[in-house]
């Protein structure tokens, strides 16, 4: 398969409600160079995803297995820098919370504003650590 063909494959599955798409470079039996692409899906998209690889690859067969997945509750907010809007993931569980800004968001306003991304995603993190004391304020009501 060509690189083209296995970007277009990992787009599809995305596309078609695959969590996650990743491939590794792996050595097969007879000393034969291969590309191992991995799936995450959740159960109901297994039949689709299973399609594609199928239509897409020159593979002959899948190998499949059932996982458990923990996540964190999360929000998605927009915030007002100085730079710009954009949206930060508020995630939680616990006790614990995360902010992550929103790459592609922070990646427009780095060009637009033509400053390093990750002087965006530091003021845009800021800006989201308001939304940190509503999260507290609903866990102690």
């Amino acid at each position: 398969m060509t690189a083209q063909a296995i970007a277009y494959t990992m787009e599809q599955l995305l596309q078609n409600g695959a969590l996650d798409v990743y491939t590794q470079a792996i050595g097969m039996k007879k000393s034969r160079n291969g590309i191992l692409i991995t799936v995450i899906c959740p159960f109901d998209r297994q039949s689709i995803c299973e399609q594609i690889l199928f239509c897409e690859t020159c593979t002959l067969g899948i190998r499949y297995r059932l996982q458990e997945r923990k996540i964190l509750y999360r929000e998605i907010h927009e915030v007002e820098t100085e730079y710009g809007k954009a949206r930060v993931k508020i995630a939680w569980r616990d006790g614990f919370c995360t902010i992550q800004p929103e790459y592609e968001d922070c990646a427009k306003l780095a060009r637009s504003q033509n400053i390093p991304l990750t002087q965006v995603q530091e003021i845009v993190k800021i800006a989201g650590e308001d939304f940190l004391e509503v999260l507290r304020d609903r866990k102690d009501s």
